[in-house]
């Protein structure tokens, strides 16, 4: 099969690329960063946002177009209807997220926050949750059928590790340094799903040319759920191991204390993650995904082995942090002049 893959260089990107490759599919993958091609993954340099270069792409057609990149939901209006035209199957990356709160494990038909909310200020954005929703509307609407919507839920990698609602760069980063762990007592409580980016990768990949899979919405997730604090728990337990001193972690009462986007946390992580999987079950079992215990310390032990910080953006949030946990002022250890000079603005202007 002749497969592009748009913005695969992620958490499941990169794994669904070797597997169909495994396949001796033939597969076109585009980056903002200039790749070497490896074997008969051939990497395209582009922006897939730009139009010109997408133009550019959908002058041949594709067996299956894989599509990982965010959209707001007026550029996805502007541009599904030609990925449609120039694919047998066109596979959205949608989000587990769109889902409402729910009682009772979520199945694909579980009522979605876009359908149900009447909270006319969260409604007036195009929060992810909400423009992920509306883009599968736009697919739903279609006169055509030849889409396949996936929600995957929070997923990990060795490159990708989430405690809450934090990434990696402002959680690790402070136990690595030797500071305080920032979370927060109203989700450590919460029941969550994750899934690792390989095992998602599987289950995409056996969706990728697979008839039952048009015209059909699918969530990918383990079949095993835990607390946020059982995650933080795994984390820790590694960590103790690598730097021979277990991280202290700092509580605070509010995880919207801890990001700017409000929403992800009361419209998402406040809510209980359970899934049913009867659906993708279907095409494949879900039950040999990896456990998080296994799959997370997996990660976390690959990441230390050489732990390196590139996309670190939060020189402002590590002074907030600092400030909240009572960590001395130090922003030696900060990645980049610009994120040193926000560290230290921020930390004076908080402690005036």
């Amino acid at each position: 099969m002749k497969i592009l893959i748009l913005g695969g260089t992620g958490a499941m990107g990169k794994h669904l690329a070797r597997q169909l490759s495994a396949d001796d599919n033939e597969i076109y993958l585009t980056s903002r960063v200039k790749r070497d091609d490896v074997g008969n993954i051939k990497y395209i340099h582009g922006n897939a946002k730009d139009n010109s270069f997408l133009s550019s792409l959908l002058d041949d057609n594709f067996d299956a177009i894989v599509d990982f990149m965010v959209y707001s939901t007026k550029e996805f209006e502007a541009r599904f209807s030609n990925f449609l035209n120039h694919t047998s199957q066109y596979l959205f990356l949608s989000s587990s997220r769109v889902y409402a709160d729910s009682p009772t494990p979520i199945c694909e038909d579980s009522p979605r926050l876009l359908d149900t909310l009447d909270d006319k200020d969260f409604l007036a954005t195009d929060e992810y949750a909400l423009c992920k929703a509306r883009c599968e509307d736009l697919l739903f609407s279609s006169k055509k059928s030849n889409w396949t919507i996936i929600r995957p839920y929070i997923t990990y990698a060795e490159n990708r590790l989430q405690l809450g609602v934090l990434e990696k760069e402002y959680w690790l980063f402070r136990a690595i340094n030797g500071k305080k762990i920032l979370f927060s007592d109203d989700i450590a409580g919460k029941i969550t799903t994750m899934t690792y980016g390989a095992d998602v990768a599987k289950a995409m990949k056996a969706l990728i040319g697979n008839p039952k899979a048009l015209h059909e919405a699918f969530h990918i997730t383990n079949d095993y759920h835990c607390s946020w604090n059982e995650i933080l728990n795994i984390y820790l337990d590694v960590l103790e191991k690598k730097l021979n001193k277990r991280p202290e972690v700092f509580y605070t009462k509010q995880s919207t204390n801890l990001i700017r986007g409000k929403y992800q946390v009361i419209y998402d992580r406040y809510y209980n993650r359970v899934f049913n999987n009867s659906k993708i079950k279907t095409i494949i079992d879900t039950s040999n995904f990896i456990l998080p215990e296994e799959g997370l310390k997996k990660c976390l032990e690959s990441f230390l082995a050489n732990p390196q910080f590139p996309n670190f953006r939060g020189g402002a949030a590590e002074a907030r942090a600092d400030i909240i946990t009572g960590d001395k002022l130090n922003f030696f250890n900060i990645p980049g002049m610009k994120q040193k000079i926000k560290y230290f603005i921020a930390y004076l202007i908080k402690q005036q």
